[in-house]
């Protein structure tokens, strides 16, 4: 019988384990809204893939928003996370960080009439991109049905 094994060992063991203290939970607002938001997130199907990823970034060749083409393009919901939007394919458009930062959860056209953005132009390509993708997205899922069936 090794010593973590004994009787005493193990009811001090129990004892230690009932009377730990608690690891410190951060509790500041900014943590409270990154855990709200994680388990949103998580509460929805976001199947974004990488592959789709960087044909959305192609298509759209720079911020949806702005139409800046240097820097890292960041991934932006049109429809917030936090108002129901998923990161899927016919809601996600690349945003620079200026751009994805000053929208936040904001709702799309509001935001860029506020920033004084081209609205119509923004929608008509989204509205053409988001169909092309959705289209290859559909011919991809078909003809993995026919290989597999």
């Amino acid at each position: 019988m090794s010593a973590g094994d004994t009787p005493l060992a193990k009811a001090i063991s129990r004892t230690l384990a009932l009377h730990a203290v608690p690891v410190a939970v951060n509790n500041t607002r900014r943590a409270r809204a990154a855990r709200r938001r994680k388990r949103r997130v998580a509460a929805v199907v976001n199947d974004l893939t990488e592959q789709q990823w960087a044909t959305i970034k192609a298509a759209w060749d720079g911020c949806a928003y702005c139409g800046k083409t240097t820097g890292t393009m960041q991934r932006d919901c049109v429809m917030a996370i936090s108002r129901g939007g998923r990161y899927t394919v016919d809601n996600v458009v690349p945003a620079c960080g200026a751009c994805n930062a000053s929208k936040c959860n904001d709702e799309v056209t509001g935001w860029l009439r506020r920033k004084r953005l081209d609205e119509r132009l923004f929608l008509e390509r989204y509205v053409r991109i988001r169909a092309e993708l959705m289209a290859a997205v559909t011919r991809e899922s078909e003809a993995t049905v026919v290989e597999s069936g």
